[in-house]
Formats: structure tokens, C-alpha cells, sequence
């Protein structure tokens, strides 16, 4: 099927993209404000979305801000990511009950059939850490699933960023501020404000996306149109906060594991995890089973972990990664290196969540600047062909 030509909907039209989602059973999860931040819920209306509210950003910094507009999209990302959805933080795996008889009887715990959700405003790095957890999940011969079911009922919204946040890198990175057709999606909207009206640029990507743009009211969009939405994404990507070193990280970063960079950031580190909480591609967990008083059931549940937290590399005898310093440098080099090797891509798609949400204000992209000042690091290789060697200490 051929996807249709681009198409504008007015602003006031947006609820009518609601409703066909909803007329085909969907859910719709949006960006809405909750405790003082701009995070991911449940939208019936376009009324629920951060109208007229954009965020500002730098190393441990994140406050909410008024625009001079009513953009429904004018902010960068906020502390949750979309695997919340497809890779749920608390996951019953199986129970266990013990009948009057002493008889165990095993139940599974993950079978209800996932609800089908809708997921608008998601943007373009963020496309590339769901693709990115595809592969993980689902892309070898050990399929998770638990993701798996999740991810075939998932329709995506996917937003051309307008914004560029204080901590944000995606265009160093090559992860935005675009949405391009390389990753899936279903439709891709360009909010446009301008003086003759505020509107959306909206473009199918599948054919499920093209059978709802054509119920939408929409008018053809003229080359004057997709020139407008060009320079805004244009602008944005002009207006990064943040950049990541592109040239032989991989490699620098192997070749350095002694560093001493690597003892000054565990000075500042807290081991606090919120960096891999609000990362959407991190995806440790731990296995924990509990027991009730009566020792007549017991349940077992995945929950998310993190490899900065002790207990993770813990083996008889105490943990692998004892120290603040070996931790930090085992999620760096993973993410920005050995991931390569694992996954065929960086596993940092430029979002910058783990910068704003890291207490001391830690920041990656200054941490890898850091540590490519080194000498032989003129001698690297291109990012996409990383170094292979064990970073565990």
C-alpha cells in the first residue's frame, strides 16, 4: 500500500486523532504534568497534554517553565521513557500455593493480554531506544515474551522535536531531532505555530497510521508547509545542549580503563541508580522470590536493577564490582562501547535523561570528552567500529 502525501490538521482538529485511536480500542498514553514534571499517563484529550508548558534542563537540574504559546509539544523529554510499558519495572513471573493435600500448584503470572496502547508524542531518540530494546528483547533466538506481546500492540505517535533541551545530544549521537524512516512508526507530527494558525504536519509510516490519517480532517500540505517544518526541526537540531566525542569512542574508551578520570567521577557518583531508572534502553533486573507468613505461597517477580547498585555482581565470595568507580566505568563502557558488539549500535541514544536526573549533576557526554583528551586518542577509530575488550575490572 502506498502511504499518503504529508497533511495538515488544525490544532483544533487534534481530538479527532484521539477518537480514531480510541474507536479502534486503543489507549492512549501521552505527555501530561504530574508532580511538577512532564511525564507519561493516560490523555482521554488534548486538554491533558503540558499545554503552553515547556522544561528546562541541565546536570541535575529539571524545572518546568510557562511558553509564550500553546504548544502541545514544547518540551524536550521528562523522566520516564516508554519501556516502563514494554519492559515493566515489577513483573509477577509465577506463584506458588500449597493446597490443604500439601499439593504445590504453580500458576504463571504474565498472562493477561497486554491492552492496546496508543503512544503519542514519542520522539525520535526515543524511537531508537524502543528499536534498540527490540533487538535486545526480541532479537536473537531467545525471545523475551514478556516484551514480545507487549510490543505487537503498540501504536506509535511519534513528534519532530521543536525543542532542544539543556542536556540533550541526540544530533551527535545521529538519533534526531528527525524522525526518519528507519525506525517504525505509525504516524509523525510536526507541531506548527505559526502566524496564520497553529497546526500539525502529520505523516503516516504504516499503513495502520494511513488508514487513521484518512479519516482525519486534514488539508494536503503544500512545499511551503514541509519547508516550515524542516526549519523547525532545523532549528532544534542547531540548539543541542549537549555533545557526544564521534569520533573512535568505542575504542578510546577500551583503551583507557585506567584513567584516572574514572576515580574523579566516583568521587562525585552516588551509586544511586537514577541514571539507568530513567535511561530507556537499560534493561538489568534482578529475580526476587517472597514468601508469606504461612509458607503456604510464594511468588516469584522480575524487577528492574541496576548495575550500580552492590548486590548486582554479587557471587559467593561478594560482589564482582566492589567499588563506585569500577561500577560507573562497567555502565559507561557497556553503554557506549561493548553495547556495539552485543547490539550492533551505541546503547545511548542522545536523550540526556541520565545528565538532568543524576543528583551531583553528572554528565556523560563530559565524562567521554574527558576521557578522549588522551593521547592515542588521535589515533581512533571511527565510532562504528569499536575496540573488542573486557571492561570488568
Amino acid at each position: 500500500m502506498k502511504l499518503p502525501q504529508s497533511a495538515l490538521l488544525e490544532r483544533a482538529s487534534f481530538d479527532t486523532l484521539l477518537d480514531a485511536l480510541r474507536r479502534r480500542g486503543f489507549k492512549v498514553v501521552g505527555p501530561v504534568i504530574q508532580d511538577e514534571a512532564i511525564v507519561y499517563d493516560t490523555v482521554t484529550a488534548s486538554a491533558d497534554l503540558p499545554v503552553g508548558w515547556t522544561d528546562e534542563q541541565d546536570g541535575g537540574h529539571y524545572r518546568l517553565k510557562r511558553r509564550k504559546d500553546e504548544a502541545l509539544f514544547g518540551y524536550a523529554v521528562g523522566p520516564h521513557s516508554w519501556k516502563k510499558y514494554l519492559h515493566p519495572a515489577n513483573l509477577k513471573l509465577w506463584d506458588a500455593t500449597r493446597d490443604a493435600g500439601a499439593a504445590l500448584r504453580f500458576e504463571e503470572g504474565d498472562t493477561e493480554k497486554p491492552p492496546k496502547l496508543a503512544f503519542l508524542g514519542v520522539r525520535s531518540c526515543e524511537l531508537r531506544a524502543i528499536a534498540i530494546q527490540d533487538k535486545v528483547f526480541m532479537g536473537s533466538a531467545f525471545t523475551d515474551e514478556h516484551y514480545r506481546k507487549r510490543r505487537e500492540r503498540i501504536f506509535t505517535i511519534a513528534v519532530n522535536c521543536g525543542t532542544a533541551g539543556g542536556t540533550c545530544f541526540c544530533v551527535s549521537m545521529k538519533t534526531g531531532p528527525k524522525v526518519t524512516g528507519d525506525v517504525a512508526f505509525d504516524l509523525a507530527l510536526t507541531e506548527l505555530l505559526e502566524e496564520s494558525g497553529h497546526y500539525f504536519l502529520i505523516t503516516a509510516g504504516s499503513e495502520a497510521g494511513a488508514e487513521i490519517l484518512k479519516e482525519l480532517p486534514t488539508r494536503p500540505a503544500t512545499p511551503e508547509d514541509l519547508a516550515t517544518a524542516d526549519a523547525v526541526v532545523d532549528r532544534t537540531a542547531q540548539n543541542m545542549g549537549r555533545e557526544m566525542p564521534a569520533e573512535g569512542l568505542p575504542k578510546v574508551l577500551l583503551e583507557n580503563l585506567e584513567h584516572p578520570r574514572w576515580d574523579d567521577v566516583a568521587e562525585r557518583c552516588l551509586s544511586c541508580a537514577n541514571c539507568t531508572m530513567a535511561c530507556p534502553t537499560c534493561f538489568c533486573t534482578t529475580v526476587e522470590d517472597t514468601t508469606d507468613l504461612t509458607g503456604d505461597h510464594a511468588e516469584r517477580w522480575r524487577r528492574w536493577d541496576s548495575c550500580f547498585t552492590l548486590d548486582f555482581t554479587y557471587m559467593h565470595g561478594g560482589s564482582v564490582q566492589q567499588s563506585a568507580r569500577s561500577r560507573y566505568r562497567q555502565w559507561m563502557t557497556h553503554k557506549l562501547a561493548t553495547w556495539h558488539e552485543q547490539f550492533g549500535s551505541s546503547g545511548c541514544v542522545g536523550c540526556g535523561r541520565c545528565i538532568t536526573w543524576c543528583p551531583v549533576g553528572i554528565d556523560l557526554t563530559e565524562e567521554a570528552a574527558a576521557i578522549c583528551t588522551v593521547e592515542n586518542s588521535n589515533t581512533a577509530t571511527n565510532i562504528s567500529e569499536p575496540a573488542s575488550r573486557d571492561p570488568s575490572p
